[in-house]
C-alpha cells in the first residue's frame, strides 16, 4: 500500500508530521496572500493619488522648490507637493524649473 509503513505507531507519527507540514504551508500561503492584497492596495492607492501637477521640494539648496511636474513623470523625487494648475504656471513664471523631462511649461502653453 504506497510505500507506507505496515504498522499503526509509524502511520500516526507520518500523520502527525505532514499534518504539521500542511499547517506550516497554510500559514505560508495566508501570509503570501495577505503580501498580494497588500502590494495590490498600495498600487490602486498610487493610482488614484496621482496628482495632475507636482512641485518638488528642494530642501539642500535652501530654495523651498526645485522642479515643477505633470503628475506623473518617472522623475519625481520622494519629496514633493500636489499643486494646482494655476499654481505650477505661478511657480513657473516665477523661476522654478520646469522639469525637462515632462515639459509642464509645454502643457501649460508657457512655452515663448
Amino acid at each position: 500500500m504506497y510505500d507506507l509503513p505496515p504498522d499503526l505507531d509509524r502511520l500516526r507519527t507520518l500523520r502527525t508530521w505532514y499534518a504539521l507540514w500542511l499547517g506550516r504551508i497554510d500559514q505560508a500561503i495566508q501570509a503570501a496572500e495577505e503580501k498580494q492584497r497588500a502590494e495590490q492596495l498600495k498600487a490602486q492607492r498610487q493610482v488614484t493619488a496621482t496628482p495632475d501637477w507636482v512641485v518638488e521640494l528642494d530642501r539642500a539648496t535652501g530654495s523651498p522648490y526645485a522642479d515643477v511636474h505633470i503628475g506623473g513623470c518617472h522623475m519625481i523625487g520622494k519629496r514633493r507637493q500636489a499643486i494646482t494648475r494655476d499654481q505650477a504656471a505661478q511657480l513657473i513664471s516665477q523661476g522654478v524649473t520646469p522639469c525637462n523631462h515632462c515639459r509642464p511649461d509645454s502643457e501649460l502653453g508657457l512655452l515663448e
